[in-house]
């Protein structure tokens, strides 16, 4: 049941007529929408953070009229309930909304942050999280960033003022709301919306649903994490590979951790492992630089490599470093990091050796 269901039949007559007002000027209004649409557009067009999509939408008469029947609680039930928004036409801020879609989570603050650098066209009135759901009250929900933003000398927010008002002075100025949130954000409110507040029958409806809200709201989080997790990867993997950036970055210990743990977190070490032995093993081949430990952690060379040794059991970080190497430099890699031949004792070189062989064995039949 809408606010204007149950609107006290005193406060009609008054609603009935801005909602009148409204639907006379909303085509004028549209013409702003379009507008304030085309120009978020275009702050996108030259920069780095690309909306997946942005859409705009003019507040309908129906859904005006219900936001100007809201009023506030009364103590006194004899008396005339007070309007929430007197002059709706003016105290409305949301009867011209823009929407950007975003893919991750962490770019809607840099879209919110970009539009609002728009200082010469917007001036920024109001800048909130809306959260259906938080962490502090430990429910779920989705998350909005909606600014409140003011044109500045806009012509044709001029020409909507002068319909609306003739008397007044038109100033171009006038506050609608941008809302910028995730994609699947976005999703799973509207179809909440259309399910929680455009149902047919308010009676319609069991707590199970509610129940069902939270349990996909949940669920969406945690893909929004992963996703958000893997770009991060992704970017820093990137990193790895440019010649003029990260991939030259020496390999120190702690570097080669990052490295190994970025690449292949599945094969782990306990978090306070010395990785100097790593160092000094790929220094003995040249390898000195992230781009060089990139390009031996390839995943071809380590399926290759567990295929032609068969371990009985999953190898850690130093001997899946070790086989790579071998792998790569066969004997090469013996000679510079096992005893020297003559040695009296050289379990490294036999153990070295005995694994070369199985991959030339390998290398044979798969030949």
């Amino acid at each position: 049941m809408s606010a204007w269901d149950t609107l006290d039949d005193r406060l009609r007559p008054v609603v009935q007529a801005s909602t009148d007002e409204y639907a006379r000027v909303r085509p004028a209004l549209e013409a702003v929408t379009a507008e304030m649409e085309a120009s978020l557009r275009a702050v996108f067009e030259d920069s780095p953070v690309k909306p997946l999509f942005i859409a705009s939408r003019t507040k309908s008469v129906e859904s005006f009229r219900d936001k100007a029947s809201r009023t506030l609680p009364s103590e006194n039930p004899d008396e005339v309930p007070t309007l929430l928004f007197p002059d709706p036409l003016r105290n409305l801020t949301d009867l011209v909304g823009v929407r950007v879609i975003m893919t991750l989570p962490h770019e809607v603050d840099e879209a919110a942050n970009l539009i609002k650098r728009q200082r010469a066209e917007f001036d920024c009135r109001g800048d909130r999280e809306k959260d259906i759901g938080s962490i502090e009250s430990g429910t779920y929900g989705y998350s909005s960033r909606h600014l409140i933003l003011r044109t500045i000398q806009n012509e044709t927010v001029r020409e909507f003022h002068r319909l609306l008002d003739p008397s007044q002075k038109a100033n171009g100025s006038y506050l609608f709301e941008v809302q910028i949130r995730t994609v699947l954000a976005h999703a799973w409110s509207e179809i909440e919306h259309d399910i929680r507040f455009k149902a047919g029958d308010p009676r319609a409806w069991s707590p199970y649903f509610d129940r069902q809200f939270t349990a996909t709201a949940a669920m969406l989080e945690t893909v929004e994490n992963e996703f958000a997790e893997l770009h991060e990867r992704y970017e820093t993997v990137t990193g790895f590979w440019d010649e003029e950036g990260e991939g030259s970055a020496p390999l120190t210990p702690n570097r080669i951790r990052h490295v190994w743990m970025t690449l292949l977190p599945h094969v782990n070490r306990k978090a306070g492992d010395d990785w100097g032995w790593a160092a000094e093993l790929l220094a003995a081949h040249g390898l000195k630089t992230t781009m060089d430990l990139a390009g031996l952690l390839q995943a071809e060379a380590i399926t290759e490599v567990r295929a032609a040794l068969d371990h009985r059991y999953s190898p850690g970080p130093d001997r899946l470093l070790d086989d790579l190497l071998l792998w790569r430099f066969g004997k090469k890699h013996i000679d510079l990091t096992a005893e020297p031949e003559d040695a009296p004792s050289k379990p490294r070189r036999e153990s070295l050796g005995r694994r070369y062989r199985q991959m030339q064995l390998y290398r044979a039949r798969e030949a």
